[in-house]
């Protein structure tokens, strides 16, 4: 592989009316108006839980009615990201940051989407402007990834260790670091990197799966000893033996795509059509 490769319980609110208070709702603010729906922490919720879709129907409803309030514009980028309308969330964030509401959170959020459009020049002036005092994992795993862009190993290296020191769960940190070694060609650095990633997380699959590429990619293409599940152990077998073609171990690939089509909970149709390729068979 050459050194070029780039690569958050519903909160229900109740309103308790004191048996004492014997104001009219005429003389109190609306009971189930906007403030109780925030005190209740629906906001909160719909950003974390549930179907991304139907948060962003709800975030640009609410926006609409009330277009000045920077919490609804803020959720509403955030919901377009977990829906993965990265274009449409990076230009809420555009507008957030425009209209002045935008936090330091919101412009390392904002780094990420970037990152995800491969806007890496945007990524990294976002970086740069940061301020010193945003000392979180996030932050510098951001850094470490525009560092990777540029091949910055050093500063790379350096910002994933922060960020792995900074993590509750450091699984996700690790798992970037393993492919910015794959990136070097540092095939046996990112397995060792790798291995730690599911060390914090076992049920990880993407460190599985790389995990087994970078194994593939040095001639191993034995399963990593780690829980998974039939699906997940058949992607893997199938990842492996397209590995083995373009390696030209053409004995093992037939065996890993046979092996991914037995292990497949259904029949694992991708697998299937490489291995009838191989054996130059046409499959109805």
């Amino acid at each position: 592989m050459s050194s070029g490769m780039k690569l958050g319980t519903v909160l229900i609110g109740l309103l308790a009316l004191g048996a004492c208070d014997r104001t009219t709702f005429a003389d109190k603010p609306d009971p189930l108006g906007q403030n109780v729906i925030d005190d209740a922490g629906l906001n909160d919720l719909l950003l974390t839980a549930g179907d991304p879709e139907y948060s962003v129907s709800y975030f640009q409803n609410a926006l609409a009615k009330e277009p000045n309030r920077a919490d609804l514009r803020r959720g509403l980028a955030i919901s377009l990201n977990r829906a993965k309308r990265f274009p449409e969330s990076a230009r809420v964030y555009q507008e957030l940051i425009a209209l002045g509401q935008a936090d330091p959170a919101d412009q390392l959020d904002y780094g990420f989407v970037a990152v995800r459009l491969g806007k890496w020049d945007e990524a990294g002036a976002i970086d740069r402007s940061l301020p010193g005092g945003l000392n979180s994992a996030r932050r510098h795993l951001l850094s470490a990834m525009v560092a990777d862009n540029g091949q910055q190993w050093g500063i790379a290296d350096a910002a994933y260790a922060r960020a792995e020191t900074l993590a509750t769960n450091p699984a996700d940190v690790l798992n970037n670091w393993g492919v910015s070694q794959m990136s070097r060609g540092d095939l046996k650095r990112a397995e060792q990197v790798f291995e730690r990633a599911l060390s914090f997380n076992s049920r990880l699959f993407s460190a599985k799966n790389n995990l087994a590429i970078s194994r593939g990619l040095q001639g191993d293409y034995n399963l990593p000893l780690v829980p998974m599940t039939e699906t997940e152990k058949a992607t893997i077998l199938n990842n492996l033996g397209l590995i083995a073609t373009r390696k030209g171990d053409i004995n093992q690939a037939r065996g890993l795509f046979a092996a991914a089509v037995d292990t497949h909970p259904q029949h694992y149709a991708a697998a299937a059509d490489r291995l009838a390729a191989l054996d130059g068979k046409v499959e109805n």
